[in-house]
């Protein structure tokens, strides 16, 4: 697989494009490359909101490209989350407002659950304080929260700690295993510079 926009092009090796690449639950993989190398593209391709790749994307020797708008709604429903790099959040809803959005469609994580991880990852105080209000760290804290609120397979997560210093990102970083351990998923995350600090991830190049 590899992007259309870099057809043609001399790329450099890559342990992803371009090669027979798998994941598999259970593991975790760090996903490094410069801007522009495609990182935030191959979690859009895994999440089936980008199609614009030549290639073959695979889940359980099923093409991606067969997938239909019914099963795709099916799969990003109960077996893929996702915590793009822009957040998506809605920053005229509090925080935990955020988070039940979600939480209340999956009925996934226990309240008291929810009010640990914001205790542990120090955004509990902003608890019923406006999203767009809150600073970048504290949004991708947030925005954490809310991508594991929803049963998964894997969970895409792109960039996810960019804006944390080093001991939020290591809090995070156990949330986010503790769960996916919970669920047996896999976790791929990518990473420009500030990598999440998953213990014995797979590092891959783009």
């Amino acid at each position: 697989m590899i992007p259309q926009v870099f057809v043609g092009e001399e790329i450099p090796h890559s342990e992803v494009w371009l090669t027979e690449c798998i994941f598999r639950r259970g593991k975790h993989y760090l996903i490094e490359a410069p801007s522009g190398g495609g990182k935030s593209s191959l979690m859009a391709y895994i999440y089936g909101a980008r199609k614009d790749y030549q290639g073959r994307l695979l889940f359980n020797k099923t093409s991606a490209a067969d997938y239909s708008i019914d099963q795709w709604q099916e799969f990003r429903r109960r077996h893929i989350a996702y915590l793009p790099q822009e957040l998506d959040l809605f920053p005229e809803l509090t925080c935990i407002e955020n988070i039940r959005l979600k939480n209340d469609l999956t009925g996934h994580v226990p309240e008291e659950r929810i009010n640990e991880w914001l205790e542990r990852l120090g955004i509990a105080f902003r608890r019923d304080y406006p999203a767009g209000k809150m600073s970048i760290g504290q949004q991708q804290r947030l925005a954490i929260i809310r991508a594991l609120c929803m049963p998964f397979d894997f969970i895409l997560l792109d960039e996810p700690v960019s804006h944390l210093d080093g001991a939020n990102n290591i809090i995070a970083a156990e949330i986010i295993a503790e769960e996916a351990a919970r669920q047996g998923a896999g976790v791929i995350s990518t990473s420009v510079g500030n990598p999440l600090l998953l213990h014995s991830a797979e590092n891959l190049k783009l």
